[in-house]
């Protein structure tokens, strides 16, 4: 058992490193499409290219405000927006009940992919 807790807390770590490398990377991409303007490009064999994506941010207040039924809240317990779009989608909720409950974000994705 010591090996495995050993080697666990050793992936862990470098996961840690993997991720922050990763942001440094990202970052830097992001930095050079904004630069220059870009939103997709190739270098060295391999395509880069940045999707923007809308992600709704709820309000937790509203959100409880708007709900109809004290029994849904408790199937959220909190905002979670893939459960709050499948109450929507199964009609437990309407779009339009919940309107004012959030604020959209814009999110870059960064997609790389080998040519």
């Amino acid at each position: 058992m010591d090996k495995i807790l050993k080697r666990y807390y050793q992936l862990k770590q470098k996961n840690k490193e993997i991720e922050q490398e990763l942001s440094e990377l990202r970052a830097s991409i992001l930095n050079y499409c904004s630069e220059q303007s870009l939103s997709e490009f190739e270098a060295g064999g391999y395509q880069a290219r940045l999707v923007l994506q809308e992600r709704k941010e709820y309000d937790g207040g509203k959100l409880y405000e708007a709900l109809p039924d004290p029994e849904v809240w408790r199937l959220l317990s909190k905002p979670d927006s893939s459960k709050i779009g499948s109450l929507v989608k199964l009609n437990v909720i309407t779009e339009e009940s919940i309107r004012d409950t959030y604020s959209i974000q814009q999110v870059t994705l960064l997609q790389v992919d080998k040519k």
